[in-house]
Order: C-alpha cells, then sequence, then structure tokens
C-alpha cells in the first residue's frame, strides 16, 4: 500500500462514540475515514459507494452488526472487515468471524492501540482482543460446506456486471473508471471482488467467462 492511505469506513449507531473512532483515524497520517453510518442498511450501502478497505461495524447496531458483516463479506469480499463492540460473549465473537470479519476488538481499546489493530487488518491479518482470543483459537471463518454454490455470475451485484462487461471488451480500469465516473483506484477494488468471486485469476480469465456468459 505504500503512500496510499487506508480507507475506513466507521459504523455505529452512538455519534458520540463514532465521533472519537474518526476524530482518531483521521489523526492518523496513514489512515482516512471516508463514510459514517449508523445501521446495518448504511453500512451495506456505503461499502457498496466507496468500496472502503476496511469497515467497522458494531455488533448491536439497528440491523445487526452480524447480518452487515454477512451481507458486506457475500457482496464485496475484498473488504476487510472488523466488530468494534462492548460484547465478550464467545457466541457474538464466533458468529462474527463466521460471518466474515477479521477482527473483533473490544470497545475499551485505546487510541493507539486501535491504530495498530487497523493496520494489521489492513495488511491481511486477523485480530480477535486478547482477553477473547484464548477462549476462541479454534474458531475459524469458513462457508457452510453442505450448501450448493450459486451460478458464479448471481453473485455480482449490478455495478461489478457493468464493470465486467465493460473489462470483458478490452477497456483498462481507467477507462472503465471513466466510462462509470468512478475513480481508477475504485475500479481496481471491484474487480478484486469479481476475480474472487468468480474464482478466476486475472481479468483475461473474468473476460473470457463474460463471453461464454454472452456479456
Amino acid at each position: 500500500m505504500t503512500n496510499e492511505k487506508i480507507r475506513i469506513a466507521i459504523i455505529d449507531d452512538h455519534p458520540l462514540f463514532r465521533d472519537g473512532v474518526v476524530r482518531t483515524i483521521n489523526e492518523t497520517d496513514h489512515m482516512e475515514v471516508v463514510g459514517e453510518g449508523g445501521n446495518a442498511d448504511e453500512a451495506f450501502e456505503l461499502v457498496g459507494d466507496m468500496m472502503p478497505d476496511i469497515v467497522c461495524l458494531d455488533i448491536s447496531m439497528p440491523g445487526g452488526g452480524i447480518k452487515a458483516a454477512q451481507r458486506i463479506n457475500t457482496a464485496y469480499p475484498a473488504v476487510r472487515i472488523i466488530m468494534l463492540t462492548v460484547s465478550e460473549e464467545d457466541e457474538d465473537v464466533s458468529a462474527a468471524l463466521a460471518a466474515g470479519a477479521s477482527g473483533y476488538l473490544l470497545k475499551g481499546v485505546g487510541a493507539s492501540e486501535l491504530v495498530e489493530v487497523l493496520r494489521t487488518i489492513a495488511s491481511g491479518e486477523s485480530y480477535v482482543s486478547p482477553s477473547l482470543a484464548a477462549r476462541l483459537l479454534s474458531v475459524v471463518k469458513q462457508a457452510p460446506q453442505d450448501e450448493a454454490e450459486p451460478h458464479l455470475i448471481d453473485t455480482l451485484t449490478r455495478r461489478e456486471e457493468q464493470i465486467l462487461e465493460l473489462v470483458a471488451r478490452g477497456l483498462s480500469n481507467k477507462e472503465v473508471g471513466n466510462a462509470l465516473d468512478l475513480q481508477e483506484k475504485t475500479v481496481k477494488h471491484y474487480m478484486t471482488n469479481i476475480l474472487q468471486k468468480l474464482h478466476v485469476r486475472n481479468r483475461v480469465e473474468a473476460a473470457l467467462l463474460a463471453r461464454e456468459w454472452g456479456m
């Protein structure tokens, strides 16, 4: 991530707490808050619009943080999810990790530790508050094995389909961005999601699939 800032979205229904987290992050040179919300629906919409590197969710917010994590992880698997909550219940931690969260952090955390954890999550690692980790070493993220995999194209959002159609026509990320009024970096984030959802290694394979589907 060289000199690019880590882009973070904060979703919490307590404005005073949210303001404090936002201030802490924005005072850090290598991070920036790109959006805020207070419920599960706002979380999903914000992630779709802004494609942050990380989204922080509160378990007890309206609509439920766990459900929000599931929706976000399914639709935008490239976005890293961290739960920032007061709950120390084993069931909540297990459910959060199973829903796709890469981190679980308790709200009593200090500013410097929060920044360090966000940096850890952004680098691709996972984190659970030490007071909870010892009880949950056996918890792993995995999808249910007995569910039939949906048709791959059905997992794409409308925006991802639009981007894939243009990529299949040979457009670069910059050209796709110009056509859809998106930043090139945002298109790159979408392409990461598309490759993961289609289980392909690069944009060439994705384009070939799109052509097979008549896109």
